[in-house]
Parts: C-alpha cells; sequence; structure tokens
C-alpha cells in the first residue's frame, strides 16, 4: 500500500432507529441507519412493515378490495337454469335398481 492516500479509519459509533448502537471501523465518526441486524427481520424471524413513503396505503387504496355492494332480488339478473341432457331425463330402464330409478 502506498502511504499517504488512504483515508484514516476512526471509531465510528453507528445509531439505528429502533435505538440499537455499536461501534465499527469507519472514515466518519458517527453514522444513523434505518434498519440494523438487531431488527431486521432477517435476523429476528419476525415481519415488520417499513413505510416511510405510505407506499402500502396508496396501493390499498388503489387496488384494495371494495366492499360488496348488496343486489336486490330486482337488480340481481334471472340465473338460466342449467340444461339436462335427454338422455339423463330419460326414464330408468326396468331393470335398474332402486336407487337410479329414485334419481331419475
Amino acid at each position: 500500500m502506498k502511504p499517504g492516500i488512504h483515508p484514516e479509519m476512526v471509531d465510528c459509533t453507528v445509531t439505528c432507529s429502533c435505538g440499537n448502537t455499536f461501534v465499527t471501523l469507519s472514515t466518519s465518526e458517527a453514522m444513523h441507519v434505518d434498519i440494523c441486524s438487531n431488527c431486521h427481520p432477517y435476523f429476528t424471524g419476525t415481519q415488520r412493515l417499513v413505510d416511510t413513503a405510505g407506499q402500502v396505503e396508496r396501493f390499498n387504496r388503489r387496488f384494495g378490495k371494495k366492499a360488496a355492494e348488496p343486489e336486490t332480488a330486482a337488480e340481481a339478473p334471472a340465473k338460466k337454469s342449467a340444461k339436462v341432457p335427454a338422455e339423463v331425463t330419460a326414464a330408468a330402464p326396468a331393470d335398474a335398481p332402486a336407487e337410479v330409478t329414485a334419481e331419475a
């Protein structure tokens, strides 16, 4: 390494928004961070929503579920009855079991 071209390394106090502080080496004396290993979801195993710009609320306003409006009988379209094939509606043969004749 050439002498005189590298910055001076000093003890740096890092302060997180959760309140955790620790000391490391850096070129500055103090540093402020939003997330550290004490509060990051990867290290803690819990999920914490960090929403500083309101992006989640904006998304929910734009794409969130809207309240379902109750339909009255007059507004609801009439449902078509399901068409049943002719072979199903035909009478069961005489030698068919009782369950089949009861269903037909």
